[in-house]
């Protein structure tokens, strides 16, 4: 599925791939999770594209932006993209929507870059530091497992495909919630030379990302600006646990369950995504189309 045009931005220590489409001033930046890319934004790029102009990059290590050996923390991940909207596509302003691990990402840059930031989305993710446990006690086990020193590069070598689609298969409300052409174009960034090393990057940065998250609100405070926090209703979805984080870092936070939903909210329910987004950012500016908005 072909959605929006494919470009490349050449920024400091890293070059992004990334997504565009629509038009204007109103700008959407959207920051996929893992295992994903900006392939996860493909039924949700369309729909916003009608009223905004959106970006989707990929972010540093993974789909088919530049591999680096270091910068996995959130808050230099959060630079790069940072880079690629305000730097080199010149947007000063943007409303920021970030899923699984693009949730801290887009947090950090909110965090350190309020200005920037109009409105906040975080879904199916907490908030590294907020003081509750990211893991969920070891439910999500391959948060350890991932971070582990060594060992997931021996064992996942040449079987990528396995962890990264047991991940799809069991993450979801349904095991089918991603479709298997889908899955493969996640396998084909995933097993590429390096991509696994820096997905796990993201994991072992855990420590690194709360203790940056705990200094940046005991010197800054709670985010100002307005946020949506959505939780997957089913399976391994973070339900209300997703509100519950950003009301401990954010002051004004509204949102809840996405029902029949596991994990994947952006690919299981894209259209009730679109109205919760397009319903948050219009009440920015001009409301969108009335047969537009949920019922």
């Amino acid at each position: 599925m072909s959605f929006g045009t494919s470009r490349f931005a050449d920024l400091d220590g890293v070059t992004l791939h990334y997504r565009e489409a629509g038009a204007g001033d109103d700008v959407v930046v959207l920051v996929h999770g893992i295992p994903q890319t900006s392939h996860e934004w493909r039924h949700v790029v369309p729909r916003l594209a009608e009223r905004y102009r959106v970006i989707a990059p990929d972010l540093r290590g993974l789909g088919d932006s530049s591999r680096p050996a270091t910068g996995y923390d959130k808050k230099t991940l959060a630079e790069d993209v940072r880079a690629l909207v305000q730097g080199h596509l010149g947007v000063e302003r943007f409303f920021l929507v970030g899923h699984d691990w693009g949730g801290p990402v887009a947090f950090a840059l909110a965090a350190h870059h309020p200005e920037a930031v109009r409105r906040l989305a975080i879904l199916d993710v907490v908030i590294p530091g907020d003081g509750a446990d990211f893991s969920q006690g070891g439910r999500r086990w391959h948060h350890a497992f991932f971070r582990t020193l060594d060992l997931p590069e021996a064992l996942c070598h040449g079987r990528e495909d396995l962890v990264v689609g047991w991940l799809f298969d069991h993450y979801g409300h349904r095991p089918n919630a991603i479709p298997p052409e889908d899955q493969r174009e996640y396998f084909r960034t995933y097993t590429t030379f390096g991509a696994f090393r820096a997905m796990l990057g993201f994991y072992r940065a855990l420590p690194v990302d709360a203790e940056d998250n705990r200094a940046i609100l005991a010197r800054n405070g709670k985010l100002t600006m307005p946020v949506l926090a959505l939780g997957g209703g089913e399976s391994f979805g973070r339900g209300m646990e997703c509100i519950e984080s950003l009301r401990r870092v954010a002051e004004d936070v509204r949102g809840g369950v996405v029902p029949e939903c596991g994990h994947w909210i952006p690919e299981e329910q894209p259209e009730r995504l679109c109205d919760a987004l397009l319903r948050f950012f219009g009440e920015a500016g001009e409301a969108p189309p009335p047969d537009r908005l949920p019922a």
